[in-house]
C-alpha cells in the first residue's frame, strides 16, 4: 500500500469499515486477526468478520472474509480458540479444529422482538482458518432471558475444572458460562464491575492469567465500556482477582486500591476500545499480547474521512504485572517485534539514524 494516509505500524483494512478485533488466535506460526468489518463502505453497517494473518505482529496479509451474515443475522464480535482436545468433535485426521464463537445480531428481530436479537453461535475451520463452516445447530447459546445486550463471547480452557469458560457481556454485567464441548453452555455466575457508571454498556470481555515477578498467578478480567471513557465516549477497564472455575472475585488489595482513588483504565487517551488478547500463544513464548480498535464511539463515525477505508488497530502490546502498593496491576508495552522493526527503520533512514535525539525517543518507547 502506498496511500499517503495509510498507517505504517497499525493494521487497517484495504477498504471498508473496521472496528472491534475478533478471534485473536495463534496457530501454526501465524497470528490471526479477525475483526468487525463492513466491506461495502467505510461506515458501520453489515458486519462480517474480516481476516488478516502475520508471523511477526507487524507485517499483515489480508485474507478473504471469514464469516458473512446469513439468515440468523449479522456477525458481531467473538473469539477463536484451538480445540486441542477435539472436545467439539470437529477435528479431522488427528488435527485440532479452530473454533469461532461469535454473536449473531438479527436486526429484523431487534425491531420486532427486542431482547431476542442476539445469540451466540459457533463455526469451525479445519484448514488453519482459511475457510469456515457454521455449526448446523446454531445458536449454541440462545438468549432465553431476553437480555437486550448479550454479546461478544471470549472463551478459554480452564484446566482445573476441565471445561471451557465463556465470558459474555450482558448489559452492565459480565456473565460466565461453562461447557465441555463448546456446543452446550450452562450459566455459572455474573460479575458487576463497581467502577462502571450507571448508563454504560459493557462489551468485549476477556479473562486470562498473568504471573507476578515471584511466579504467582493472578486472574485479569478485561472489558470495554461505552459511554464512560476517561476522555468521554468509550474506553476499556480491568479488574485483577481470583477465578475458581465458576466465579471471578476481585482481590482485596485491588478493591482497596480502587477505594483509595486508584484507576483501572487500560488507556487514558481517547482511542483504545474493544481490545482483547491472543489465545494459544505457545508456552515457550509465554506472552499475553493485546490489541484494540484505535477509535472511540464518540467520534468513530463522525470524524472526517476521505479514504476508502476507516478504522485501524492499536499497536500490539505485551501485558505483564507490576506492583502498586499492595495491589497488582497490568502493565503494557509494545511488543518486541515492533521495537525490532522500528530499530531497522531507524537504521535505514539516515535522517533518524544520524539524529541522536530521535533515536533516543524511539528507544524510550520500549523501556
Amino acid at each position: 500500500m502506498t496511500e499517503l494516509k495509510r498507517p505504517a505500524f497499525h493494521y487497517a483494512p484495504e477498504r471498508g469499515w473496521m472496528n472491534d478485533p475478533n478471534g485473536l488466535v495463534f496457530y501454526k506460526g501465524e497470528y490471526h486477526l479477525f475483526y468487525q468489518y463492513n466491506p461495502n463502505r467505510p461506515a458501520f453497517g453489515a458486519m462480517h468478520w474480516g481476516h488478516a494473518v502475520s508471523n511477526d505482529l507487524v507485517h499483515w496479509t489480508t485474507l478473504p472474509i471469514a464469516l458473512s451474515p446469513d439468515e440468523h443475522g449479522l456477525i458481531y464480535s467473538g473469539c477463536v480458540i484451538v480445540d486441542w482436545r477435539n472436545t467439539s468433535g470437529f477435528g479431522r485426521d488427528g488435527e485440532p479444529p479452530l473454533i469461532a464463537l461469535f454473536t449473531y445480531h438479527d436486526t429484523e428481530c431487534e425491531a420486532a422482538d427486542p431482547g431476542q436479537h442476539q445469540s451466540q453461535a459457533l463455526a469451525y475451520s479445519t484448514d488453519a482458518g482459511r475457510t469456515w463452516t457454521k455449526y448446523s445447530s446454531n445458536p449454541v447459546l440462545p438468549n432465553t432471558r431476553k437480555k437486550h445486550d448479550f454479546r461478544d463471547p471470549k472463551v478459554i480452557w480452564h484446566e482445573q475444572t476441565q471445561r471451557w469458560i465463556m465470558a459474555l457481556a450482558t448489559g452492565a454485567e459480565i456473565e460466565l458460562f461453562g461447557s465441555t464441548d463448546l456446543k452446550r453452555w450452562a450459566f455459572l455466575s455474573a460479575f458487576t464491575p463497581s467502577t462502571v457508571q450507571a448508563n454504560s454498556v459493557l462489551e468485549c470481555p476477556d479473562l486470562f492469567t498473568l504471573k507476578t515477578a515471584k511466579g504467582d498467578e493472578k486472574w485479569v478480567l478485561l472489558f470495554s465500556v461505552n459511554p464512560g471513557g476517561p476522555q468521554g465516549g468509550s474506553g476499556a477497564q480491568y479488574f485483577v482477582g481470583e477465578f475458581d472455575g465458576a466465579q471471578f472475585q476481585p482481590e482485596d488489595a485491588f478493591e482497596v486500591y480502587l477505594k483509595k482513588g486508584g484507576k483501572n483504565w487500560v488507556d487514558w487517551g481517547t482511542d483504545n476500545y474493544a481490545g482483547v488478547t491472543w489465545s494459544d500463544i505457545p508456552q515457550h513464548d509465554g506472552r499475553r499480547i493485546f490489541i484494540g480498535w484505535m477509535s472511540n464511539w464518540l467520534h468513530a463515525e463522525s470524524a472526517e474521512n476521505d479514504q476508502p477505508w476507516r478504522g485501524m488497530m492499536t499497536a500490539p502490546r505485551e501485558l505483564t504485572l507490576r506492583r502498586v502498593g499492595a495491589a497488582w496491576l497490568p502493565s503494557w508495552r509494545p511488543v518486541r517485534e515492533l521495537e525490532n522493526n522500528l530499530a531497522h527503520a531507524c537504521e535505514a533512514n539516515t535522517s533518524i539514524s544520524n539524529n541522536t535525539e530521535l533515536k533516543n525517543r524511539f528507544s524510550r518507547q520500549f523501556r
